[in-house]
């Protein structure tokens, strides 16, 4: 694929794929509706004592956003992660994991919900109105873990690998100074875990003829500190071995049969392959968006005049 391709013209505010500018347009709609119909929220948003009969709330939730500055930041952040991500899935496996994540992620929410009042007997867990992108969007920066984890990001230059845990533990850090931190730090804690269980185990490569990335490199501990994962691999090979079903996923996707012969073109291999291929493409990506803004500036080249001539 070409640095052409990958940009999609080269600058920054551009480039952003249809189905991510589709996507948009329905958050902003979303946005728009609560604030002419404010009772709509009760229609649209996660309650969860109301969620039978309203069983779509499940699915509307994730794409309703109460606040300007949320809608704004779900926008920006579905627009520009969503141009990195895409062309690399596809459009159909990157629809599918946002309609998957927030689907999950809001069945969690509720589950969580009903638990919690019946520990606390605090009504406002049952009737507070959920909802919001920010599980789908905190999903993401897993994906971004997961493809191209030692690249630098931002202008702090924090590599991909640690954004996902960055933003969950400042989260819950801020939780203990707001008042609404039921409204965000579930979603955010559930749309990154259930991110990561669909990228590791349920995601299909075609390419591999396998499903979900068992590379060490993407293991449950590698969001904690080096100091914990003693701790934490045991743990997780207990859910490892549940969620891989079987000798089937769980053999082949470690590169082995089960008589131990390395199998061609192993899991292992292909996520590797992907990353190199997802980092490769952000480079070329920038370096684009440089070389585009370089033109801008220095007006057309002779190459160009001669053409138009």
């Amino acid at each position: 694929m070409s640095s052409h391709a990958l940009v999609g013209g080269g600058s920054l505010f551009s480039g952003f794929t249809r189905l991510c500018k589709g996507l948009s347009v329905v958050l902003f709609g979303g946005y728009a509706i609560l604030q002419i119909l404010p009772l709509a929220v009760s229609y649209l948003a996660l309650i969860p004592a109301t969620t039978i009969p309203f069983v779509w709330t499940l699915i509307t939730a994730g794409y309703i956003e109460q606040s300007l500055f949320g809608v704004a930041i779900n926008i920006v952040g579905l627009l520009f992660i969503g141009k990195l991500l895409e062309p690399i899935w596809g459009s159909k496996e990157f629809f599918k994991f946002v309609v998957v994540v927030n689907f999950l992620t809001s069945v969690c929410i509720l589950i969580t919900a009903i638990a919690l009042y019946y520990i606390t007997r605090q009504e406002r867990f049952l009737y507070t109105p959920l909802c919001g992108f920010h599980g789908v969007l905190s999903g993401f920066l897993v994906g971004l873990k997961q493809i191209i984890p030692d690249q630098e990001l931002g202008v702090l230059k924090i590599k991909a690998k640690w954004l996902p845990s960055l933003v969950v533990l400042v989260s819950i850090a801020a939780s203990f100074f707001t008042a609404d931190s039921a409204s965000y730090l579930p979603t955010l804690i559930f749309g990154t875990y259930i991110s990561w269980i669909y990228l590791r185990y349920l995601q299909r490569k075609p390419e591999a003829n396998l499903q979900g990335d068992p590379s060490d490199e993407f293991a449950f501990s590698t969001f904690f500190p080096e100091s914990l994962r003693p701790v934490l691999d045991p743990i997780a090979s207990v859910f490892d071995r549940m969620l891989c079903r079987g000798s089937k996923i769980s053999n082949e996707a470690k590169g082995h049969t089960l008589g131990g012969t390395p199998l061609p073109g192993s899991d292992p291999i292909a996520a590797s392959r992907r990353r190199e291929w997802g980092a490769r493409a952000l480079e070329e990506r920038l370096a684009a968006q440089k070389s585009s803004a370089a033109g801008s500036v220095e007006g057309p080249s002779h190459r160009d005049v001669s053409e138009t001539v």
